[in-house]
């Protein structure tokens, strides 16, 4: 599954609508056919097959639309399912040609805000469906105070652990500190595990992994006053800390060098004691065969992280083709429906609002990330520079446990502030 959520994390399916000026469900619009029938076309991007489910994107929302349309027989929606690769590529070619469509699911929204061609949020999302959506997510939707983008599904990450492992190297709980994360290493080291934690640091998904262990030490990519600080103290000490578990064997081998796919593989196979991931994870996890795992908040210097790394993709709602009334009506059935229970049960995503999370809090494989959602922690990606600075974090950052810690952090650094 590629999943190409916010700063190349990622998440989720997205719908996008579109309002064009005032008027009630039943007439405001531009009519497509003599008869009444408007139709909508919309674009979403093809987030792979889920387990065991081929064509999972096409199916997912045949089932959508059929259910809508069945309540709303003059209101027809055309999907087209477009490759991660490929999506950027034809929906600019489909803008420039004049053809934009009326729905929009994709991992970014902030060009086409600046080319006066989305709606804002308040015109196409009711109060009750706005109300309801994770505010620190929503937020995110935002250009120079005003929102344009709205979030459609998340992810979030939290630590796995083999709970056979565990049994075998006397482990009891998982750890909820640093110090508790090295003594459980050590002891699966003894046990013959390995690798007693999984580090994924090669060019995938790097940043993620970086950021989650910044988290834990009061770090980050920016200190709280919005300044690029990642060669501060805390992350240098991060670093150090992880440098340690490498140096003892305490880690995979090589982390640099080892993207995340391979690792949850390595857990799956019960080659690895611990590992963070999300729940994008767990179809990994099952395809492998690992059933006796479980899933705990992320350990930091000293406890748990009371946040994690928040991922999302966004709909967003094209200004043109004059279909508000239509397109909000199929907004708030989306919103509103099981759907995020749908695209939990097809991707192992998680939903952007609080009714969603409801629906799924009864899973307790997905609750540590549920838990987490509301107070998550993102990527800087509002910032220009993070551009240039995320593709070097993938390139270079798995060095700081082979290196010196402080200077590749630097020269990160170097780039953050340049220019």
């Amino acid at each position: 599954m590629n999943m190409k959520l916010v700063g190349g994390a990622a998440l989720g399916l997205a719908t996008v609508l579109v309002l064009s000026s005032c008027g009630s469900g039943d007439g405001g619009g531009t009519q497509a056919s003599a008869g009444g029938q408007v139709t909508l076309k919309m674009v979403a991007a093809d987030y792979g097959d889920g387990p065991g489910k081929p064509n999972s994107g096409e199916t997912f929302w045949k089932g959508v639309v059929d259910e809508f349309q069945a309540a709303n027989p003059n209101i027809k929606v055309e999907v087209q399912v477009i490759n991660w690769n490929d999506i950027d590529k034809q929906v600019a070619t489909m803008v420039q040609n004049g053809q934009v469509p009326d729905i929009l699911q994709t991992g970014d929204y902030s060009g086409f805000v600046k080319d006066g061609l989305l709606h804002k949020v308040d015109e196409v999302l009711s109060p009750n469906v706005s109300g309801d959506m994770l505010q620190k997510f929503a937020e995110f939707g935002k250009v120079d105070g005003t929102a344009y983008g709205i979030p459609f599904v998340s992810s979030a990450r939290a630590l796995f652990y083999n709970k056979d492992l565990f049994t075998k190297a006397g482990i009891t709980e998982p750890p909820k500190t640093w110090d508790e994360l090295k003594a459980a290493a050590e002891k699966l080291k003894k046990a013959g595990v390995t690798q007693p934690f999984g580090l994924p640091l090669g060019q995938e998904e790097a940043q993620a992994e970086s950021f989650l262990w910044m988290l834990g030490n009061g770090g980050g990519y920016k200190d709280a006053s919005g300044k690029w600080a990642i060669n501060s103290p805390q992350n240098v000490e991060t670093f150090t800390y992880l440098k340690g578990l490498v140096d003892a064997g305490l880690t995979t081998p090589n982390p640099g060098t080892k993207d995340r796919k391979t690792v949850w593989e390595d857990f799956g196979a019960g080659k690895v004691g611990m590992v963070n991931g999300g729940p994008m994870s767990i179809p990994i996890f099952d395809a492998a065969g690992l059933k006796n795992y479980g899933v705990a908040p992320i350990p930091g210097k000293a406890g748990p992280l009371d946040t994690t790394l928040g991922v999302m993709d966004w709909i967003m709602a094209f200004n043109k083709n004059g279909h508000a009334a239509e397109i909000k009506k199929f907004f708030d059935f989306f919103y509103t429906g099981n759907a995020a229970t749908k695209i939990s049960d097809t991707y192992k995503l998680l939903p952007v609002t609080n009714g969603g999370i409801q629906k799924l809090s009864s899973d307790e494989k997905l609750k540590p990330f549920l838990d987490a959602l509301p107070n998550a922690s993102f990527y800087p990606f509002q910032d220009p520079k993070w551009a240039d600075v995320n593709p070097k974090i993938k390139q270079t950052i798995g060095g700081a446990v082979k290196e010196d810690p402080a200077t590749v952090l630097g020269e990160l650094q170097k780039v953050a502030e340049a220019g």
